[in-house]
């Protein structure tokens, strides 16, 4: 009678693995058989890289003044960039003015 216990036990622990492994293997492989998201339309993608130009182009401004003061960039240096910067950001913001990528 306890062998047969212990069997019953053992087949249920088979079991019980296999159906895990089954499920972790559906939950992995699931995102691959589903549709692909559509492609998010022109005018909010596009209003979404002006915005994304701005931040990203204020950001490297802070960075690079940071950097002047830690005296890891010339004065000739931080004028060149901030110039560079200043005029990726000023596009974006006239772009973002005009209204371009608007839905």
């Amino acid at each position: 009678m306890n062998r047969s216990i212990d069997a019953l036990a053992l087949g249920l622990e088979k079991l019980l693995g296999l159906a895990l492994i089954a499920a972790a293997s559906f939950f992995v492989a699931a995102p691959l058989f589903r549709p692909h998201a559509a492609a998010p339309r022109a005018g909010g993608g596009e209003r979404e890289r002006w915005e994304r130009q701005k931040r990203q182009a204020l950001a490297a401004i802070k960075e690079a003044e940071l950097d002047h003061q830690m005296g890891k960039l010339s004065d000739e240096d931080l004028a060149g960039m901030r110039a560079r910067f200043e005029a990726q950001a000023l596009e974006a913001m006239a772009a973002l003015e005009r209204g371009e990528g608007r839905s």
